[in-house]
């Protein structure tokens, strides 16, 4: 497995070059000029993305055709700020009997969507000979030629320049040299972009609140980019039934119920032994790291196939970081539509995830929009829980009710006082309780508190994390003990 290549960044000071230009990255903006990155494949595009962001946001690999769906973020370029968008590679050789063949397509349309969108398009060739596909996307363009800049990548040092001056017998007015691997004129670049761009109705915006956060997970080809894009009302991930779709973390955001959201479509999770590209092995682990951004997990189940061993090990990811947790049951129109049948099958996968019986199970149809109502009220509903905090007071009148009920067991082998509890974090939910001889409480035991913290406390559909303390101190006394 080759290395992620990695991309050198310039430190710079950014907060003062976005304070020169009159804005503040810390700030948030609306009504952005939107700048499209495009080309054909393999070209860099991606790396220039990931240059302007000075984060890596897109995945860069020497495969060709890596990003698939559109990847936007806001850039601060000369200091000011707009939506950058990198799209996908536009493949002009391909076998038009492919199921490849239909997904290039599909990337075409994606592309030729955005930038009919742009407020300037940023054409991204390569230093060397002139390809049949430069020449078919150059000719796509021809009508978006007044918003147009040229850049010709990977010319670190002046390499190529001579053979990219060809470029101009298409018309360009200008092009632009550079390496966005390298760095090599990027400031020059960064200057064209804003060049004459309007900025005049970029105004400070009203941050929203924090929106809940959705990572849509599953194997290949269980609907995620479906119910993806039916929850954001767009076509920002490509759908198809080819599996391996989605390559990038595609993001998109959408409002329900007075809550914003952030949804983020990943690429499916494949068992390891069928992972073989690069460009898929990069996939599957941002898919995974979006499990460290998320608040809630959807985890697409395929009605039709049903649950999959990738499922289970999705699961414990997102158990162990205190994610909630919702089973959907995609494609559930296809299934006979009887309360019996449906009880079954939720039977069935809380016999399979036993330590996870609490996590909701829901059927839907992505494609006909079934469901979406219930699926997006249960989501608000686990992540009023995951952000739930409970008053130190209160818990410990739970918990002297709950060692009331069932006292601790007391035997000359086993012995412990239980002293008080307190919730150390929300989303992931956590508690603490301080007693004496932690090891001898039994695991039994700290089971009973914890399925009392859910059934008591309101915290009855999501993981709860209980951790135990050495402490002889009572909780009157608490806050002379450092924790």
């Amino acid at each position: 497995m080759a290395k992620e290549k990695k991309t050198p960044f310039v430190e710079y000071d950014a907060a003062a070059e976005a304070q020169a230009a009159g804005f503040d990255i810390s700030k948030y903006y609306v009504n952005l000029p939107m700048v499209v990155i495009a080309g054909r494949p393999n070209v860099g595009k991606s790396t220039l993305f990931n240059r302007f962001m000075r984060r890596r946001l897109a995945i860069v690999d020497p495969t060709p055709g890596v990003t698939r769906d559109p990847v936007e973020a806001t850039a601060f370029i000369m200091g000011k700020p707009v939506n950058l968008v990198d799209t996908g590679g536009y493949k002009l050789d391909r076998d038009l009997k492919s199921r490849e063949s239909e997904m290039d397509e599909l990337v075409v349309q994606k592309t030729l969507a955005s930038i009919k969108k742009a407020d300037k398009i940023l054409l991204l060739l390569e230093a060397g000979t002139i390809t049949g596909e430069d020449e078919e996307f150059i000719h796509l363009l021809r009508p978006y030629w007044d918003k147009l800049i040229v850049a010709v990548n990977k010319c670190e040092g002046g390499k190529g320049e001579e053979v990219a001056w060809n470029y101009l017998q298409y018309g360009f007015k200008e092009l632009l040299f550079i390496s966005a691997d390298h760095g090599d004129h990027i400031t020059d670049l960064a200057k064209k972009i804003t060049e004459n761009l309007d900025f005049s109705k970029v105004e400070e915006g009203e941050k929203p609140e924090d929106p809940i956060k959705i990572a849509i997970l599953g194997k290949p080809n269980t609907g995620k980019s479906t119910l993806s894009n039916r929850l954001t009302h767009s076509e920002n991930s490509i759908v198809s039934d080819y599996a391996g779709t989605t390559r990038d973390v595609v993001e998109g955001k959408f409002q329900y119920a007075g809550k914003n959201f952030e949804i983020m479509d990943t690429a499916g999770i494949r068992r390891k032994k069928k992972v073989h590209e690069n460009v898929e092995y990069y996939s599957v682990n941002r898919a995974i790291k979006t499990l460290d951004k998320c608040d809630v997990v959807f985890l697409m189940i395929d009605a039709q196939e049903g649950l999959a061993d990738q499922d289970k090990k999705i699961c414990s990811l997102a158990y162990e970081r205190g994610r909630g947790i919702i089973f959907v049951l995609n494609k559930w129109d296809t299934q006979e539509q009887s309360k019996k049948v449906l009880r079954d099958t939720v039977d069935y996968i809380k016999t399979m995830f036993g330590h996870m019986n609490w996590a909701p199970i829901l059927p839907l149809s992505a494609l006909k929009g079934e469901g979406i109502k219930d699926l997006l009220n249960k989501t608000i509903e686990l992540y009023n829980q995951l952000t739930r905090k409970v008053e130190t007071s209160a818990l410990n009148k739970a918990l002297e009710d709950w060692l009331f009920h069932y006292p601790p067991p007391a035997t000359k082998a086993i012995h412990f006082k239980i002293r008080y509890m307190t919730q150390t974090s929300t989303n992931p939910v956590s508690f603490r309780i301080f007693c004496t001889s932690p090891d001898n409480v039994p695991e039994s035991y700290v089971t009973y508190l914890k399925n009392s913290i859910r059934k008591d406390l309101g915290f009855d559909q999501i993981p709860v994390e209980l951790n135990l303390k050495p402490s002889r101190k009572r909780w009157e006394n608490r806050f002379d003990e450092e924790e």
